[in-house]
Parts: C-alpha cells; structure tokens; sequence
C-alpha cells in the first residue's frame, strides 16, 4: 500500500513540471482526478494479488472509466459505465484535443479536448511508474517514465524548468525510492530508529537491521542532491551557445512535437557580428536584382528592458502549400506595390532555424515541408521542419509608398494590436520627454517618424559600438542620453521605443540584410545579422527604418529607405550648405561590390596599412585563467579564514576571567560556570589535536590526556607542565565549587602548540592551516544538523505511531 501511494504521489507531482503549458486549472483538477484512479486501481490489484502483467489492465480499465464519468458521463450508462456513444465521444474529443494543440502555442487554454489528452497522458505514466515501482520493485527505473513528464516543457518552452516544480517533481521521486527502501529493508524485521541523541538506543530486535538508519541517510544524500542542482546552476555563469548559426540560447527549438519554442534571436546577433570570419548563411537571386532586408523575427512585446516576441500562431489553413498567405496588416487597396520573385537558398550547416528569412511582406511561398504562416507578423515557420539546406520561392507585393503620401496619411488613427504601442509605466521620464522634445515639431507621425531616424543617423552624435552595456532600464537611459554608442540592436529597439512613445505603432524585426552579390547571387552572411524597427501608418501597413548610423554601420549593406530620406528641395539646401555626416545618408546603396563589405573589415585593413591596429581591449586568455584560480584560491582558503578568526578570538581571551572570584559571587557561582578563557583554551587545544591528526579519547578525562600526551611524545618539562596546567584547570572548572584563581594560559597553549608541532610532518602542519580539518568538522556537523531537520516529521510520525500503540 506504501508502495503504490508513493508512486501515485510520484506521478502527480511529476505533472507539475507541465503548469506553464496551460491557461488554466483544468487540466490540473482532472489529472489528479486520473492519477488516484490509478492509485485505487494499483491498490485492488495488490488486494487481489494479481500477477504483474494484469495490475496495468485493471489500471487503463479503471482510467477509462473515470474519463468516461469526467467528459461523456451524460452518454454512458450510469453515469459510469463506457457505452458506445460514450467511446465515440472520447475519440471525438481525443481528435478536437489533438487539433487544438496543433493550433495553439503554449500557453494553450484548456479545452475539453486539450484537458482529455493532458489526464489520459498523466495516467498513462501514472499506470507505466506503478508497474516498474510495484509490480516490477524496479522503482529507479520508474524515473523514467517521471522524466518524459519533464522532457514535454523542456522541449517546448524556452525557459528553464521552474525551480518549485523541480524540487516538487524530485521529491516524488526521493519519497517512492524512500518508500521502495522501506518495503525492501522492512522485509527483515522490525525497523529501528537510527539516530545521533544523547538518549542511547534500545537494541535491536532479533533479525532486524537498522533500516531507518540507511533511511535517513538516503534522505540527506536526496536532499543534499536536490540542493545542488537547484543552487549551482544559479552560482554559476550563464553560458551562450557557440555556434554562430543558432539563434537564441537553447536554440530555437526546431519544431519537435506540436508547439514551437520562441527563441531569443537577440541572443547571438552579437556573436554574429563579432565573427572574425563571416560564415554564408543564405543566398538569393531575385527577379529585380536588388538587395532586400530578410526578416526571420519580429518582436513586438516590451518589458521595459528589451523586445521579444509572442509566439506565433500558425493555424492549418494558414500553411504556405495552401495558396497565397494572409493579407498583410494595415496595406491599402491605394498604395503603389511592387511585385518581385525571390529564390532562397538556405546553408545545410545552420542548426535548428525553424523561422524562414524572408523578404516583407510574402505573399506566396513554394516551400517542401509544414510551414506555416502567423496571421499578425507573417513570419513563417515550422513546428515539424528545419530550415538547413532548403530552397523556396518567395513571391512579394512589396507596398511602395512616397514621402507625400505617408505625409498625407500620417494623421490617421492605426487601427492595430494595442500591444504595439505598449510601453511599461516603470520607463524613465527623460526618455519620455526626449521622444516628446525630439518630435514636437513634427506635423504628422510620419514626420516624427522621419526625425527619430535622422536623430540616430546624424543629429544625435551616435556612434557604432560593439562593446556595449546589456538590457536593462538604465542601459536604455544611458544609450539615449549619454553614452550613444551602440550597435544595431541598441539603435532598432530605441527607435521602436520613442515611436511608440509618440503614438507610432512599432517592433523590431531580427534578420538579415541584402548582402553582397557574387557570380550573380546575393550571399548572405553571418555579418549581415542585423536588426531594424518596423512602423505602422495605416493604410501602408507596416515598414521598415534604418537608425543605425550609416557612416558606421556594422553591415555594408544597409541603407536607408528611400520614402524616409529628405525630399529633393531638403537634399538641395544640404547641398548648398554641407554639413558633417549628412552625404553618408543619402548615399546609401554603393553599387561597388567592395564598398558592401562590412565596415569594420575595411577600417581594420586601413589601421593595419597605417600602422595604427586598435588594440584589443578583451582580457587574454592567460589572465581569464589567473582570475579563474585566485577565485579557486580565495574560495579554498575560506575554511582557513575561519579557523585564523576563531584562534584569534579564543586567544584574546585568554586573559579573561581570570581573577578568582571572592564574596557573595565566590559563593554563589553555581558549578556548572565556566570561565570563558579555561572554555577558549580547551576548545583550542581540542581543535589543534584535531588538526594535527592527534587522537583523543572521548572517555578520557583532562589529565589522563595530558598525561597519555606526554607519555607518548615525550614532552620536555616545560611543554608536559604546560598541558598539565591546562588540564587542572579545565578540572577545576568542570568539577570544583570554587575554582579559585586561574593563571594566565596563553603562553601554556602556546608552549604545547610548539611541542606537539615538532613531532607532527611538515605536511600535516601545512593542511592544519590551509584547510584545517576542525573546520571543516564544523561546516560538516552544520550541514547535518540542516539535513536533520527534515528527520522531525519521521520523529513525529514514530512517536505518533507509539502514542496510539499505547493507547
């Protein structure tokens, strides 16, 4: 019975780990619903006594049963029993649940079908862990079947696993291996409690083994585990992944199952442009032969720190195999476009891309494979595909607006998702008052929108920057007002911000830019990462902006577009009155393949033809390594730092308390007082023959160690006089009414310090002051006295146990 409760309990908290895969509470009530049908299906069986092969029959019939009475109760008969129409409706709902988890991404809400999947998933493990842990006793190998529950969210979500759940679904885990123990052990006889108490133990039963003894300490080293795992991986540093062509830490989850994990495509937009050597990535030919922006993400949520994006929804009408993909946002009947045909061809060594990059907006796209398009952004991607070494055709109606028209449209209102314009209350005031001085001026959102870029891309005095700060309010802050140097992440998310911050719906979008074009291909690579913002005018729908500055951009390719450059009467008074950094803006598409290389490989070859190489500021390896061991070092000598404290400690007061009491306080003083410099210099004494590896005889009183110690030693007069001092007056405190004056025992303690050193290797000296063995019997003794509190709830269910036998 023991047994089977452990591993009901065991499943159920498993299925904790799947909480931030739903909406709702559902699915929670109903699965603990199915996993103690389990259990009271388990507990027939082992009542029955039937062979192990029939216990997980009798548990799928009970689970039957039970969905029936949860879900299609008003088709069976008696509320209870399957009939036909009720095993239709299960396989109906089962089909419902199974669609409306190829539709939703998580967190999907918990539909009846979605609800009947999540239970009969639950007990079906619940029905695998009872047969390995009970009918099997292989209760190790019921983890499992436990780990399957776990690997659903960690393959699917991008975040870790909550740490609660973590610890939750461990110690299900602990408690069956517990539980397993206790059959097994208990199987000899009468299991004994096995503690550290002054109160000494009955004996043992006759065949008995001190079962709760191997127990508990089961228990610490399942704790203890839990611990580690939980806290190290907080203590240690984050890690990003290595290889340049994964996007987002973890990946972004290449479509295995049925939902898409979002990935972090800010994550490695830095690493791209630092590659020493870009590496191609894609290449494309088009039938206009331009080079395009090719957008993978587009990020419309922020948080204050930084943009990400909600995860797509790809519903099966949607997918690109069936004809033209959904209109576009916002794009009017009245707005010039473009028609244009693009063939992508995507590198076989790019690794888990389950998003195409595609030129905006698609219209149409022959693709082999699941692909599937989301109604608001129209990014692309798979739950099922990968996007290494494939080729497709992109067809775009691409929206061409003037200058003029987005003037004369500027003033209408977007009618768009109210999260484009979403900005945390929490954001600085000066950044809100930057975007409203920068744009006062402007007579239409698309002006304001012209004059956020111009503010980046020459008025502002920004500057390009690889070596920036990380993603925070105050980074955000400090990048507008003070430091002004950035890369393209900075500038597209800032952007993004103060449009939004004056009434402009805006994202950023994650891709890649045109490239360079060779033996008749646009080859795109990794130094073409880049991002940009996105804004919306109603009736144009959503388009692009260029506010990294064009005199340093990382990417040779990018260029401003044209419909948010200055108008011809603007560009003739520039001409006429030149100012510093204005021609780089308008001269923005060089024809010259070498004038699209990246900008910081050309700057890096003048410095080196002039002798004037930036020097690399990062900290070489050789230094990493010495930081990494004198952090070793310090961490190591912390165990030594404690026992230099507490000598010290212990030897000032040695000349403490020991003037002999007289008076009323003489005769009063109880016996069990002891002066504080007799406690310091025993417990000194004690430690130091700790340390020194020197045995001591609990049973031994003062002076039969002192005696023993110098016997033994040889001591000379002075250190065997010195201990015996020591000695008596330890004694005289311990047993004495009135203990009278106690000398000074500082120069006792170290008479003997010397002598016993003299006969103790050199090496053990060194390991009693680096790592001194009494501290850490301390640091050990602390972490049991943690570990033992846990044994109270058996105390309590022993006594328990024993209260209500003598009753």
């Amino acid at each position: 019975m023991r047994l089977t409760i452990a591993s009901g309990a065991a499943a159920f908290t498993a299925a904790f780990l799947l909480s931030p895969l739903f909406g709702g509470g559902n699915w929670f009530w109903t699965s603990l619903g199915a996993v103690l049908a389990v259990m009271g299906a388990g507990l027939l069986s082992s009542r029955l006594a039937l062979p192990a092969w029939a216990a997980p029959l009798v548990g799928l019939a009970v689970t039957w049963i039970y969905l029936t009475f949860a879900f299609t109760s008003d088709k069976a008969w008696a509320l209870l029993v399957p009939t036909k129409e009720s095993v239709v409706e299960l396989v109906r709902l089962l089909g419902v649940g199974w669609a409306d988890i190829q539709r939703y991404a998580a967190p999907v809400p918990d539909t009846e079908g979605i609800t009947l999947l999540t239970a009969s998933g639950v007990a079906l493990i619940a029905i695998v862990v009872d047969l390995f842990a009970v009918r099997l006793r292989r209760a190790a190998l019921a983890g499992l079947p436990l780990l399957a529950l776990a690997m659903v969210p960690a393959t699917i979500l991008p975040d870790p696993i909550s740490w609660p759940a973590f610890i939750l679904a461990a110690l299900g885990f602990i408690g069956l291996l517990v539980a397993d123990g206790h059959e097994r052990v208990g199987r000899w006889g009468r299991a004994v409690l096995v503690r550290r108490t002054r109160v000494p133990a009955g004996p043992p039963a006759a065949g008995s083994m001190p079962a709760n003894g191997l127990r508990l300490s089961g228990k610490r080293i399942g704790f203890a585990a839990i611990a580690m795992a939980v806290l190290l991986p907080a203590l240690l540093p984050a890690m990003e992944p290595v290889s340049f062509f994964t996007f987002g830490v973890g990946g972004t989850g290449a479509g295995r199952g049925n939902s898409i994990s979002i990935p972090n495509p800010i994550a490695n937009l830095k690493g791209q442009l630092e590659l020493p050597e870009p590496q191609e990535v894609l290449s494309y030919t088009n039938s206009d032969n331009i080079p395009r922006y090719l957008r993978i993400y587009a990020l419309d949520t922020f948080d204050g720190q930084q943009f990400g994006m909600t995860e797509p929804k790809g519903a099966p009408q949607n997918r690109t195999d069936n004809g033209p993909l959904p209109e576009p946002t916002g794009l009017g009947a009245g707005t010039p476009k473009k028609n244009v045909v693009t063939d992508i061809r995507i590198s076989d060594q790019i690794e888990r891309l389950a998003f195409l990059p595609l030129p905006y907006p698609p219209r149409q796209i022959q693709v082999d494979g699941d692909w599937r398009a989301d109604v608001d952004t129209l990014m692309v991607f798979s739950t099922r595909e990968e996007a290494a070494g494939l080729e497709y055709q992109v067809q775009t109606s691409e929206p061409q607006p003037t200058a003029d028209l987005l003037d004369s449209i500027g003033d209408r209102e977007p009618n768009v998702d109210p999260r484009y314009l979403e900005v945390p209350d929490s954001l600085s005031p000066e950044v809100r008052q930057l975007a409203a001085d920068l744009t006062a001026e402007a007579g239409s959102r698309y002006e304001a929108a012209v004059t956020l870029q111009r503010f980046f891309t020459t008025d502002g005095g920004f500057t390009y920057n690889l070596r920036t700060q990380g993603h925070s309010a105050s980074a955000l802050r400090d990048f507008l007002l003070r430091d002004r140097a950035g890369y393209c992440e900075q500038f597209a998310a800032s952007m993004a911000v103060l449009a939004r911050l004056v009434g402009i719906p805006s994202r950023v979008a994650i891709g890649y830019t045109g490239g360079v074009q060779l033996a008749g291909r646009w080859s795109v690579g990794t130094n073409d990462s880049h991002s940009w913002p996105e804004l919306y005018f109603e009736g144009v729908g959503w388009l692009p902006f260029e506010p990294t500055p064009a005199g340093a951009a990382g990417q040779g390719s990018a260029r401003v577009p044209e419909y948010s450059q200055p108008r011809p009467e603007a560009t003739a008074v520039a001409t006429a009155a030149p100012t510093s950094g204005a021609s780089s803006v308008a001269d923005d598409t060089p024809q010259d393949p070498q004038a699209r290389r990246n900008i910081r490989e050309l700057e890096a070859e003048g410095q080196a033809a002039a002798g004037t190489v930036d020097v690399d500021e990062s900290m070489p390896l050789i230094g990493m390594i010495g930081i990494g061991a004198a952090a070793l070092a310090l961490v190591l000598l912390i165990p030594a730092a404690i026992r230099l404290v507490t000598r010290t400690r212990r030897v000032r007061s040695l000349g403490r308390d020991d003037a002999e009491p007289s008076g009323d306080r003489a005769a009063t003083a109880s016996p069990g007082r002891q002066p504080s410099a007799v406690v310091a210099a025993w417990a000194e004494l004690d430690d130091l023959l700790y340390d020194y590896g020197i045995a001591r005889v609990p049973s031994e009183s003062p002076r039969a160690l002192a005696r023993r110690l110098a016997e033994q030693y040889e001591l000379e007069d002075d250190p065997a006089a010195a201990l015996a001092s020591i000695a008596a007056a330890v004694e005289r405190v311990l047993y004495a009414r009135n203990p009278g004056r106690i000398g000074p025992m500082r120069q006792d303690l170290r008479t003997v310090r010397k002598a016993l050193a003299a006969w103790v290797p050199r090496g053990r000296r060194v390991r009693a002051v680096l790592l001194p063995p009494s501290t850490l019997r301390r640091l050990r003794g602390f972490g049991e006295r943690l570990l033992d509190g846990f044994d109270l709830l058996e105390t309590i269910r022993l006594r328990w146990t024993a209260a209500q036998k003598g009753s």
